[in-house]
Formats: C-alpha cells, sequence, structure tokens
C-alpha cells in the first residue's frame, strides 16, 4: 500500500525510535490518519508508537489536544497539536499535521498550505510546506513531509529543527 520510499523512510524512524528507548505520538487534523497508518506499519510499533489522534473540528482541538482559541491553518496550531499528542498519549516525540487539503482555499490560505508542528521532549517547531495538486495529492505530499520531520528529529535528537 506504501511506496518503498515510504516504507524505507518509516523503518528508518522505527530504528532510531527503538535505538533511544523514544516514543511517538501523533495529531492530524489534515491527513485523516493517514501518518499514523504509515508509522503504523513499521515494526515493533508496539514499543514506540503511542497512538494517533484524528482531530478536525476545533473544539476537540483545544478540548482534548488543548489547542489555544484561533485560526487552526497556523504554525501555532500545527505546534500545539503536537504537544497536546505528547502530553495525551505520553509520548516522547510527537508530530501534527494541519491545513489545507482542498477543494478550494480555507482560513485565507490556499488550497495545499500545509504545516507540520513537532515536539521533542518539549520542545516544539513546525515547518510551513507549499504543496500543489489535487486533495488526495495534497495529503500524501503532507504526509511524505511529516514522515521526513519524524526521520530528522529522531536521528538527531537534540536538534528539533526543520533544517
Amino acid at each position: 500500500m506504501f511506496t518503498d520510499a515510504t516504507s524505507a523512510q518509516v523503518t528508518r524512524i522505527a530504528d532510531a525510535l527503538l535505538a533511544s528507548g523514544r516514543s511517538i505520538a501523533v495529531a492530524e487534523s489534515l491527513t485523516c490518519g493517514q501518518l499514523t497508518h504509515a508509522l503504523g506499519s513499521g515494526h515493533d510499533t508496539h514499543v514506540w508508537l503511542r497512538g494517533g489522534a484524528t482531530v478536525y473540528q476545533t473544539d476537540v482541538k483545544q478540548d482534548v489536544l488543548g489547542v489555544s482559541p484561533g485560526p487552526v491553518v497556523t504554525a501555532k496550531c500545527a505546534e500545539e497539536l503536537a504537544a497536546g499528542a505528547a502530553r495525551v498519549f505520553g509520548a516522547d516525540v510527537a508530530i501534527a499535521t494541519t491545513g489545507v487539503g482542498g477543494p478550494g482555499p480555507e482560513e485565507g490560505e490556499p488550497q495545499g498550505t500545509v504545516f507540520i508542528g513537532w515536539c521533542l521532549d518539549g520542545t516544539t517547531g513546525s515547518e510551513r510546506h507549499d504543496f500543489a495538486g489535487s486533495p488526495v495529492e495534497v495529503l500524501d505530499q503532507a504526509t511524505d513531509a511529516a514522515l521526513a520531520a519524524v526521520a530528522r528529529l529522531v536521528d538527531r535528537p537534540n536538534r528539533p529543527s526543520g533544517d
């Protein structure tokens, strides 16, 4: 179901999390469980994957994951989603997605605007992407970008940046 590149990325993430003894959680507003599904295809998930939450409604984002009131297609929201997932699931690392899959714009942002947030040992960060394509293509690209962000985080656990 996943491409060879995605499977290789997930294996790399699983290996790094196992080697470091860390765990991961996911909060998805844009990718509708796709990111958790990809990570769940890895090996030994019972050791390192704490869980995932798909949260579309703004009140659920606020009530369950502690997102502040306001726009949700933002870097701030992505970071708060990740911090909330880390807290709720008791994970060392968390990754989150929010954005506009389409069709059409939302909150003044065009289709394809994606924010990926992360939390690593309590430190948060995020990155913005502007993807082209259909809603399905945007979600696929967002999932791949989030996996790449996780790989960077777990490969360099003391340096949570998108560099």
